[in-house]
């Protein structure tokens, strides 16, 4: 099991910026793939976006496409979500989530194939 941490999030205008990241409490998060999702109070868990463990594969919600990016540091240890064009419906706690595995390359969009998540991290779009 890896303990995540995620850090980043405050409020923002619509239309504005915010960069999410996720580390792993041990420092190491180099052997998972990495998925970020959100939650919002009385809307089910979204997926947002996923890593692979290499970086070389992503993968988007269609309600984030275009808008923001997902990266990995694996030297850092970190995986951030840039968050670009933001709108009020993007508001929610994000958190980040963790699959241990052996292809450098699969990514997944199904929380329940995560092993290990962190607190999250609250984003509020507002003017």
């Amino acid at each position: 099991q890896v303990q995540l941490v995620e850090s980043g999030g405050g409020l923002v205008q619509p239309g504005g910026s915010l960069r999410l990241s996720c580390a792993a409490s041990d420092g190491f998060l180099n052997g998972y793939a990495v998925g970020w999702f959100r939650q919002t109070p009385g809307k089910e868990r979204e997926f947002v976006a996923s890593v692979s463990r290499s970086g070389s594969s992503t993968q988007y919600a269609d309600s984030v496409k275009g808008r923001f990016t997902i990266s990995r540091d694996n030297a850092k240890n970190t995986v951030d979500l840039q968050m670009n064009s933001v709108k009020l419906e993007d508001t929610g706690v994000y958190y980040c989530a963790g699959r241990f595995t052996l292809s450098y390359s699969r990514t997944w969009s199904n929380h329940d194939d995560f092993e290990d998540r962190g607190q999250g991290t609250q984003v509020t779009v507002s003017s």
